[in-house]
């Protein structure tokens, strides 16, 4: 799996006025989570830009003053006027210590729905999940060839060894539905195939029953 190498310094002043300096400098503050203590430091912004603005799931290798730490992303905030980048939470990665992390869905495979004129919906672009460092990948592979028309492929179907997902197990992940071309051919057939009564045969249940022609003297 790709590893994002990112070049910072630890902090050694904490608070309001110290993190605006740095935001000055166009650096980002951070902090490092899961190891035997927390971690403050403070990096470049760019250099956060392949780690940050990508769908795809990366370890970071944070250095700094010397020490290599091994992580992943936890968390990030943006300015909500200039939408920058203004902090960054890492999660670092113990070998013998379970994480939690949100894994990217790739779907593989045409699904016969879609063939048969359906319209294909992804639902979940990833997944939550509870493993340890080691198993960690790029993305879950979610084959949906067997897909019908007006099927579902929930979260309750995507089994991964190793793997404790997180997520609800009804929640769909991708489904094909009709389109509308194929709702309007199934009501015109609908209304084509209705059954017409046919000449003399005995009126519905309920029906008025037509008067009697007097009988000719």
């Amino acid at each position: 799996m790709k590893t994002i190498t990112i070049e910072g310094q630890l902090r050694t002043e904490l608070g309001k006025g110290a993190t605006r300096q740095l935001r000055s400098q166009d650096k980002v503050p951070g902090v490092i989570y899961g190891g035997a203590k927390e971690i403050n430091f403070s990096a470049p912004a760019m250099a956060f830009k392949s780690l940050v603005y990508t769908p795809d799931f990366q370890f970071a290798e944070m250095k700094l003053n010397g020490d290599t730490f091994r992580c992943i992303l936890k968390d990030l905030q943006f300015d909500k006027v200039t939408d920058k980048l203004i902090h960054v939470d890492l999660l670092e990665l113990v070998e013998d210590k379970k994480v939690i992390a949100s894994i990217p869905l790739k779907f593989v495979g045409s699904p016969v729905g879609v063939k048969d004129g359906g319209k294909l919906h992804i639902k979940m672009k990833a997944l939550k999940v509870k493993t340890y460092p080691k198993y960690l990948r790029e993305n879950i592979t979610v084959n949906i060839d067997s897909l019908e028309l007006n099927g579902n492929v929930r979260v309750e179907d995507v089994q991964v060894e190793h793997y404790e997902i997180m997520n609800s197990p009804r929640i769909p992940v991708a489904s094909v539905t009709l389109t509308r071309e194929l709702k309007q051919e199934e009501a015109a057939t609908t209304v084509g195939t209705t059954a017409t009564p046919a000449a003399g045969a005995a009126p519905a249940a309920g029906a008025a029953t037509p008067a009697a022609t007097p009988a000719k003297k």
